[in-house]
């Protein structure tokens, strides 16, 4: 068993996801998906990424902010002054025309479940980016919220604390939560699910 998950789970979420106006396909790889995401975001656009595990392990998250081939908005917030410019910043990132991330889980019925302590890249995918495109490996597929909380605390938030100690040696938290059940505006956000587990 390699870990990837049968076509009939992945292809269920899928069809859940289009009944709730999200638009969904599916891949059977990480560089499959990869180039799915690639041919959504035109050269030149604005695109904005949180720290994303699956992103970095699919290349994407290099190849939009170091390419040059896009008008990535971290680098830019990055060179910015926290104290004095933190308005702009909060501004800058919070509605690009493209966001790219990950959410931690999705369920059977298609609900999007993404947990944040900071919620830095909530508001986009909520509401302030034009197109949202989010990556999902199907070791993310649960089968309610419940088991969606579960993952999160079990799995995501564990992996994360490791991860924000090493590079910030602070301790991480999970504050916001954010369910995506579906959009208003057809076509805004894009799901491109995976087949074999990526991320985490």
């Amino acid at each position: 068993m390699d870990g990837t998950i049968g076509g009939d789970a992945v292809e269920l979420v899928a069809a859940a996801l289009r009944s709730h106006s999200i638009e969904a396909t599916v891949t059977e790889t990480g560089p499959e998906a990869r180039d799915v995401v690639l041919g959504l975001v035109p050269v030149g656009a604005e695109v904005h990424s949180g720290k994303s595990k699956t992103l970095e392990d699919l290349g994407l998250y290099s190849e939009i902010m170091e390419s040059g081939r896009y008008d990535a908005i971290r680098p830019r917030m990055m060179a910015m002054d926290r104290a004095t410019q933190g308005r702009e910043i909060r501004k800058l990132t919070s509605a690009p025309d493209f966001m790219l991330g990950s959410v931690a889980a999705v369920t059977a019925d298609g609900t999007l479940v993404a947990a944040s302590a900071t919620g830095s890249q909530l508001g986009a995918y909520a509401s302030g980016a034009g197109r949202v495109i989010l990556v999902v490996g199907s070791q993310k597929i649960v089968p309610d919220l419940d088991a969606a909380m579960r993952r999160i605390r079990e799995i995501v938030t564990p992996w994360e604390m490791d991860r924000v100690r090493e590079r910030m040696g602070v301790d991480t938290a999970l504050e916001k939560v954010l369910l995506i059940l579906g959009e208003w505006r057809p076509g805004r956000t894009t799901v491109v699910l995976v087949r074999e587990p990526v991320g985490i």
